[in-house]
């Protein structure tokens, strides 16, 4: 065990860890974050993802020590003031998910999208998405979230 210094969700956190243990077991268990999620522990899923230096990130696959001093923001995290970011804002609007447990992955993954292009193709986001699973079907409702929050940032530029 050694300590670690987590910055998640804007808080700065040092905790006595595993440095080899993966992220996601940290954020669940010491942190007591919930949304980032176990699914497939490989990396496959994306239920698992948080945004690391503004990139979306398979928490399951990278491990504490290469997450020490990066900048970590999970689901919880992009809410500003109890209002929810547009990205997210879109997805609820848009009444995207059944059972939500993809959430993460398909959330953060077009927040940094949508950060790097704020006006992709749908071929550019079937790109972004192409490793993120959702097993209730919700693709449709996704994509048009996606490009309500795209559309939402025309309007705000």
């Amino acid at each position: 065990m050694s300590v670690a210094s987590l910055k998640v969700n804007g808080r700065v956190h040092n905790l006595d860890v595993d440095p080899k243990c993966p992220l996601l077991y940290v954020l669940r268990d010491n942190l007591e974050l919930t949304n980032p999620r176990f699914g497939c522990g490989v990396g496959q899923c994306g239920a698992c993802t948080v945004l690391v230096d503004n990139r979306a990130v398979r928490s399951c696959q990278l491990t504490v020590a290469n997450a020490a001093g990066r900048e970590i923001v999970t689901l919880e995290g992009l809410e500003t003031n109890g209002k929810p970011h547009p990205v997210q804002a879109a997805f609820i609007a848009e009444q995207t998910f059944q059972c939500g447990y993809c959430l993460n992955g398909w959330v953060l993954t077009a927040k940094a999208l949508l950060d790097k292009n704020p006006h992709p193709t749908d071929a550019e986001m079937r790109r972004s998405f192409e490793s993120l699973v959702c097993r209730c079907g919700s693709h449709v409702g996704i994509f048009a979230a996606i490009r309500r929050a795209s559309e939402s940032a025309k309007r705000s530029a």
